[in-house]
């Protein structure tokens, strides 16, 4: 099972911090944001990486390389200026991630969730069981809602399956699984994942489950300053 980070984002929210660097690159402890999340893909056996580039590319290249001196191979998917959204992205990667299930995880995220949680999705694409019609197209992490971000974004039934809205709502975390199935009919273009997932969701395509622990969105300065100020860095080695 191959991994894909989503790296290609201008980031604009974080003003002058990217205005040379890409947000990828914006160190916490040391390191790059892009690669604690490399090293925790190693951890949790990916060692086939794919890394999606636009806003200034090159110097992620020119941090990650080949991806050796992390112990992963990492090859890239360009995308033009502008970049081509969540589901665009994705999209045009596909043919670096294998054909069969993969894992996708963004880029900007700070969070103690277990990625190798997501390899017990290889199935995903399949049936399970007689009685099931619809395969299993995506498997959605799902976290607490910011202060930010208060509204949330799906639901989760008793039965696991993610809906589009409901009484309780959950944010997603920019964690999951996915089948190229997921984007047939998708052409090249930039489009974000959340339609699709809905869509998909009204099928019962889309399981999910919540994480309690450690999760940031580094989407501002002031987000990024809290986990470097806050000790989240210390907490999510443990």
């Amino acid at each position: 099972m191959r991994l894909m980070i989503l790296a290609a984002g201008r980031g604009t929210r974080m003003g002058q911090l990217t205005e040379a660097t890409p947000k990828p690159l914006l160190e916490v402890a040391g390191k790059a944001l892009i690669e604690h999340t490399v090293e925790r893909a190693r951890w949790a056996g990916f060692r086939d990486i794919v890394v999606n580039l636009a806003y200034l590319g090159h110097r992620i290249v020119e941090r990650l390389g080949d991806g050796s001196r992390l112990g992963v191979r990492i090859r890239y998917s360009w995308e033009r200026e502008g970049a081509l959204d969540s589901g665009g992205g994705i999209h045009a990667a596909l043919p670096l991630l294998g054909g069969g299930p993969f894992a996708v995880v963004n880029a900007d995220v700070w969070t103690d969730f277990p990625l190798a949680r997501l390899r017990g999705h290889a199935h995903i694409g399949r049936p399970i069981g007689r009685r099931e019609r619809t395969p299993t197209l995506a498997h959605l992490v799902l976290v607490k809602n910011a202060p930010h971000h208060p509204l949330g974004d799906f639901a989760l039934d008793h039965h696991g399956l993610a809906r589009p809205s409901g009484a309780v709502q959950w944010t997603f975390s920019g964690i999951g699984a996915y089948h190229p199935d997921l984007f047939t009919g998708c052409t090249e273009a930039a489009f974000p994942l959340a339609p699709l997932l809905r869509e998909q969701m009204r099928h019962d395509a889309v399981t999910a489950e919540i994480h309690p622990g450690l999760w940031y969105d580094v989407g501002t300065p002031e987000r990024l300053h809290e986990i470097r100020c806050s000790g989240a860095e210390e907490r999510r080695q443990m």
